[in-house]
């Protein structure tokens, strides 16, 4: 009997119907794979013997041959069509003889395997693409020898990226022509090259310069897209301080309320002798009048700032943030830049004169950890607050504060205007 000829027996107990033998679209499937993952074209940049590549082969067993002869042939004949052997490309079957006591000797497929990257590309159709990352590849590399690595691990992103890379080489070359180049990036003047172009794309040039510059043309204790300017020497716009200057007679040029560079605000003159600092920019606006002071608001995270004014240094300053434990953690925060720093507004008597206005601190805002700068009464209270000893994550927020409290306060601090005349 010739093979594949006979029909299934009688009596014989057939497996499933759907084997899940591998198919040639699955073949391709798991060709496909190895390319979306970049392996084939790393393997170019990399030098690695990727082929002859394997693939993974679901066949029919000697239970299938009796029980499901038919099914077995068509299968067989179906993996051969889309083989080298028939189409002169492709995958490759390794065959092997399986003797069967009914059918005799048959050939069945045993493995299967992909013999070259040529064979690879003609199956999936790849070839162009191939191709053009040859050239974009050959292309970087004479410039840039140092992303040969960084290709051929992101082989698939240059593909991507093709229609806009030559524009990507040129912002590499003008970064290892002016490394740290201390202007801002609208400066930057590149052909077919814009502001938004390298903000759209600060990650992948973020990898990319980090490959191509020396290591004394990066700040790496910065990282992260966002910080693309501060680790690779541009400029930042200046981070602004917005102050109100609480006693008329110190208006420069009738102007009160003002944001200026946190560099300008250190250079300021003025016969300033108490600085009120609030988180709340409403409050900030509705500060009382104080002779010789000025009000700092709206600087959330910015507190930092604040130690490279000297002129601080040398005149009272006076915080005030939420009551709560998040508050007191800022206040802390504060005193670590600027050591006199007094805290306005956020004792025990303000919190218990204002209870029907307690809120709760959110449970992920709140703060449980030691504060070693606060003074014994603020501690206290700190801990109280820690404890829930005033309630369930007692919080009394800034603008809850009565308003003529806020201005019996600032007044007691602050010495009373002279009346003319």
């Amino acid at each position: 009997m010739s093979q594949y000829e006979a029909t299934s027996q009688p009596g014989t107990r057939a497996p499933q119907a759907n084997a899940g033998w591998t198919t040639p679209a699955e073949i391709r499937a798991q060709l496909e794979r190895h390319w979306e993952r970049g392996a084939i074209l790393a393997a170019r940049v990399n030098g690695d013997a990727l082929f002859p590549l394997a693939l993974r082969l679901k066949r029919p067993t000697s239970a299938h041959l009796s029980a499901r002869f038919d099914a077995v042939r068509t299968w067989v004949e179906r993996l051969r069509a889309g083989s080298s052997e028939r189409r002169g490309f492709g995958y490759e079957i390794e065959w092997r003889t399986l003797n069967h006591r009914v059918h005799g000797r048959n050939p069945l497929p045993q493995a299967i395997r992909v013999p070259t990257e040529a064979d690879a590309l003609r199956l999936l159709g790849r070839q162009r693409e191939a191709e053009r990352f040859e050239q974009l590849c050959a292309q970087t590399l004479a410039g840039f020898p140092e992303l040969k690595d960084w290709i051929g691990k992101r082989p698939l992103t240059l593909l991507e990226r093709a229609d806009e890379w030559p524009r990507i080489l040129a912002v590499l070359a003008h970064f290892q022509r002016h490394p740290r180049p201390g202007c801002y990036l609208r400066q930057i003047d590149l052909p077919d090259v814009d502001t938004k172009f390298i903000e759209a794309r600060r990650a992948l040039l973020g990898e990319l310069l980090d490959a191509v510059l020396p290591e004394a043309a990066i700040d790496a204790s910065v990282t992260g897209a966002r910080r693309f300017n501060q680790r690779y020497g541009l400029r930042e716009e200046p981070p602004l301080i917005r102050f109100r200057l609480l006693d008329p007679a110190l208006a420069i040029q009738g102007l009160s309320d003002l944001s200026v560079p946190a560099e300008q605000f250190a250079a300021l003159e003025l016969p300033v002798a108490r600085v009120f600092i609030t988180e709340n920019r409403i409050n900030g606006l509705a500060f009382p009048e104080a002779v010789g002071a000025l009000v700092i608001f709206g600087l959330g995270y910015g507190l930092e700032r604040l130690a490279e004014v000297p002129w601080l240094r040398r005149t009272a300053v006076h915080y005030w943030g939420d009551l709560d434990t998040h508050g007191f953690a800022i206040l802390d925060r504060c005193r670590a830049h600027l050591p006199h720093t007094r805290s306005l507004l956020m004792d025990r008597a303000t919190l218990l004169g204002h209870r029907a206005l307690w809120g709760q601190e959110p449970s992920a805002q709140r703060h449980r950890g030691a504060l070693e700068r606060l003074t014994e009464a603020e501690q206290t209270l700190y801990a109280d607050l820690c404890d829930d000893r005033l309630g369930e994550r007692i919080r009394l927020e800034q603008e809850r504060i009565g308003y003529q409290w806020v201005c019996d306060s600032v007044a007691s601090l602050t010495p009373a205007r002279r009346s003319e005349g």
